[in-house]
């Protein structure tokens, strides 16, 4: 197979339909979480349990982060057809679970089902891309596969007021429904089936339970020291994680077919784009719960007023995602295109970290807009960056790599912003968000809000010095010798290269 080429050769149409149906399984796992946030309001007075609330949507994070890297070695290992079926089948089944739902608990339960099978859908979609397309071809692709996500985040609290108004909250799990059986009939009708000479024996079943078992507590320990859990717990649950982590990464240094191969770290594109996708998630996602206190806890806004005050964000975050996937394609030195981008990310946090109640709230739907350009600038990079920089036979770990790392920075930063909050508003992270509105002297809240940006520029901030020392590896072609250690084992597991 030439590096030039396509795993898959498919004509134009299929590929469309094929592409298609990707997109929109994808967009089943980006509207999940803000289209369930809708209609949590109506599921607490339903089912009861508001003690369960934030568990709703820890359990999804939780496992659906804890199985991208498991899921993306075992595409490369086994096709990503299989595993891109099964997560539409098993996702679609917790979904009805989830809309059955008799107690808060079973819902709860559900919902980690769910993010099994969600975490198969996002890591096959978007590793399938090096099969489906050529390498220059994927960084456009990969802008508009990462508009999704945001396209995602602007239409789920809209359809899910909508559906929860007028067919009550178990229809945004029903929803799924429909939308999953139309993209699994075209995926299984248009996506051929790629036979690899790996077997069942490949799988590296004690890297995934060690992964799992260090993951687990550590992403439950992170959420449970938001939620006010008592310190001992806390603390144990960190302490398993280290114990199952460390495990975790003796046995990957000898193991046969690692789950998460540590001479890809080796690669120096691959660990750069690992940190600043970690850094750049810190900033903006970790940042951007505390998005709705400036607008109402500062400046007075309504919850309907400050939802429609950040769609900015979400829209420039598509339109650059997009823009930018065209211009990496045509240019060699992307390093500065994501440097640039991360330098506008950096200047909208700042200028957040400056809002007080005296601030209009046209300025901070600016500042937001320059937030969603300079994150949605870097989301084709990275993934296309690596994807051309590993062996082809790693091209899903090392995709999924991405992805995994920009959800731990994601919880890593929201749990760190909540404490940063908490000092400074001298109340507890457990209390709810209107609580905070409501009994916070408006000074401690924007002082709390002003530490919380700040912190966020330096990450990003360091993204962008680290974005510049980026190792451009040309997106037209993979390059043709791999480090050695990594080219051995991609012969070993898959047979090719």
């Amino acid at each position: 197979m030439s590096d030039e080429q396509p795993r898959i050769v498919l004509k134009r149409g299929q590929l469309a339909l094929v592409t298609l149906g990707m997109l929109m399984s994808m967009m089943l796992s980006a509207l999940d979480t803000s289209i369930v946030a809708t209609a949590m309001p109506r599921i607490i007075a339903d089912l009861s349990g508001l003690q369960y609330y934030a568990w709703v949507t820890t359990a999804y994070l939780v496992t659906s982060t804890t199985i991208v890297p498991i899921s993306g070695k075992l595409g490369d290992l086994f096709g990503r057809k299989r595993f891109l079926q099964g997560g539409m089948i098993g996702f679609l089944t917790a979904s009805a679970l989830c809309g059955i739902a008799p107690s808060m608990p079973f819902l709860v339960a559900a919902r980690a089902v769910q993010g099994i099978f969600g975490g198969f859908l996002t890591s096959s979609a978007l590793a399938s891309m090096a099969d489906l397309y050529l390498p220059a071809t994927r960084a456009k692709m990969q802008g508009v596969f990462a508009s999704v996500f945001a396209v995602g985040a602007i239409a789920g609290p809209i359809l899910g007021g909508i559906l929860t108004d007028a067919y009550g909250w178990r229809s945004v799990f029903y929803v799924n429904i429909p939308v999953g059986a139309v993209a699994f009939a075209l995926v299984y009708t248009t996506m051929p089936f790629i036979r690899t000479r790996a077997s069942w024996r490949n799988i590296d079943v004690r890297g995934a339970v060690l992964l799992a078992a260090g993951l687990i507590p550590f992403l439950v320990g992170l959420t449970a020291s938001r939620a006010g859990a008592s310190a001992t717990l806390v603390v144990a649950l960190f302490a398993v994680a280290v114990v199952m982590l460390v495990g975790f990464v003796l046995h990957e240094r000898g193991a046969e077919h690692p789950i998460m191969p540590l001479t890809l770290f080796r690669i120096p594109t691959f660990s750069v784009a690992i940190v600043v996708s970690f850094l750049s998630a810190f900033g903006v996602f970790g940042s951007n719960i505390f998005v709705p206190l400036v607008y109402q806890g500062l400046l007075g806004l309504t919850p309907t007023q400050s939802g429609v005050y950040m769609t900015p964000r979400m829209i420039g975050m598509v339109i650059a995602s997009l823009i930018s996937g065209q211009i990496v394609s045509r240019v060699t030195r992307y390093r500065f295109v994501s440097a640039a981008g991360l330098a506008i990310l950096a200047l909208g946090l700042f200028l957040l970290s400056r809002v007080d109640s005296t601030t209009s709230d046209l300025d901070v739907a600016r500042d937001l807009l320059f937030v969603g350009i300079g994150f949605g600038s870097n989301q084709p990079i990275y993934q296309n960056a690596v994807m051309s920089a590993v062996p082809f036979a790693y091209v899903g770990v090392a995709s999924s790599q991405v992805q995994f790392w920009r959800s731990l920075g994601q919880t890593v930063g929201v749990t760190i912003f909540g404490v940063i909050l908490a000092l400074a508003v001298g109340t507890g992270t457990t209390q709810s968000e209107e609580i905070i509105v409501t009994s916070t002297p408006s000074v401690a809240l924007a002082s709390g809000l002003h530490g919380i940006f700040l912190v966020a520029t330096g990450a990003v901030a360091i993204a962008m010095v680290l974005a510049l020392a980026l190792r451009e590896v040309p997106f037209r072609g993979r390059r043709t010798e791999a480090p050695a250690p990594v080219a051995a084992a991609a012969t070993a597991a898959i047979g090719e290269d």
